[in-house]
C-alpha cells in the first residue's frame, strides 16, 4: 500500500512544533526534507529558505529546537519565543569561551525520531526512512548527522532499523560537526549508510564524518563564516546533492 501524504493539521497537531512547506501540488510528494535550524533561531525562520529551494516532490517539516534560550544570553530586547537551541544544556567551552559544539542532544532524539518520524510519517502514514532526507544549519546539522549515524546503530529506545541498522535518503549539516555524544561506542559499530554532505565542516571534524558515514561529499566555501549559502555559488552543490538523492537531472533554485 503506497504511503499517505499527511495533511497540515496532521502535523501542526503532533506534540513538538514546528512549520511545513507543501510541494505543488501536495499529491506529487515523494519525499520528506525534515529541517533542522541551527542555534538560537526557530522553524519559522526557515521555512522560508525551504520555501526558495522549491524542491520538486519535496514536503518540508521544519522543526524548532527543543528548548529556549537562556534570557541571559539574548541581546537586549529580542523576543524570547524566537530562539531556541537543541542542546540538553546551553554549554560554554571553557577554553574558547564559545558555546560547547557538543552539548548532549538527548532531549532532541525522542521528538524527531520516535514523534515525527518513527510515529507519525512511519506507522501512520506508511513512509519509509529513506524517504526522509535531515538538513541541518549549525547546531542542527550536528543533530542531523548524530540521528543519522545513531540510527546504523540503533539503540533499544531508538527507531528500530532493523539487523543491519537503518538509514535515512540522505543527510546535510551547514557548518555542524558530527556530535561524538551521538556516536555508538561499540567497537564494532556500522558505518552509517546515509549518504551525506557536510558544508563547512573542516579539519578534524571532517575527518570524523568520514569515518562514520560510507559515502560523504565536502564542501568549503570561499568564505570562513558559517551562515545560510547567500548565493547561487555556495547553494549550487547543496542543490545539486539533493538533486542527485531525488534523481533530479538539474536541480530548482527557485529565488535563492
Amino acid at each position: 500500500m503506497p504511503p499517505r501524504i499527511p495533511t497540515e493539521e496532521d502535523l501542526t497537531s503532533l506534540p513538538l512544533p514546528l512549520s511545513v512547506h507543501f510541494p505543488s501540488p501536495p499529491e506529487s510528494t515523494t519525499a520528506i526534507l525534515v529541517l533542522l535550524h541551527g542555534f538560537g533561531d526557530s522553524a519559522a525562520s526557515f521555512i522560508n529558505f525551504a520555501r526558495n529551494m522549491e524542491l520538486p516532490g519535496v514536503l518540508t517539516v521544519a522543526v524548532r529546537g527543543t528548548a529556549p534560550l537562556p534570557p541571559s544570553i539574548l541581546p537586549p530586547g529580542a523576543d524570547e519565543d524566537r530562539h531556541f537551541h537543541w542542546g540538553d544544556d546551553v554549554q560554554i567551552d571553557q577554553s574558547t569561551g564559545d558555546i560547547a559544539a557538543d552539548p548532549g542532544f538527548e532531549k532532541a532524539v525522542s521528538p524527531i525520531m520516535d514523534v515525527l518520524i518513527k510515529g507519525c510519517l512511519v506507522e501512520k502514514f506508511g513512509w519509509e526512512p529513506e524517504d526522509v532526507i535531515l538538513f541541518g544549519f549549525g547546531q542542527g546539522g550536528s543533530l542531523a548527522l548524530g540521528l543519522a549515524s545513531r540510527f546504523a546503530n540503533p539503540r533499544v529506545v531508538d527507531v528500530e532499523g532493523g539487523a543491519e541498522g537503518g538509514k535515512f535518503k540522505g543527510v546535510v549539516s551547514v557548518g555542524g560537526p558530527l556530535p561524538p555524544s551521538m556516536v555508538s561506542t561499540l567497537s564494532g559499530r556500522r558505518k552509517s549508510k546515509t549518504k551525506a554532505l557536510i558544508v563547512q565542516v573542516r579539519g578534524a571534524d571532517k575527518d570524523y564524518v568520514e569515518e562514520e558515514f560510507e559515502s560523504v561529499k565536502s564542501v568549503e566555501w570561499k568564505r570562513e563564516e558559517v551562515d545560510t549559502p547567500r548565493n547561487r555559488e555556495e547553494m549550487y552543490p547543496i542543490m545539486a546533492f539533493l538533486g542527485e538523492l531525488l534523481g533530479e537531472p538539474q536541480p530548482v533554485f527557485g529565488q535563492i
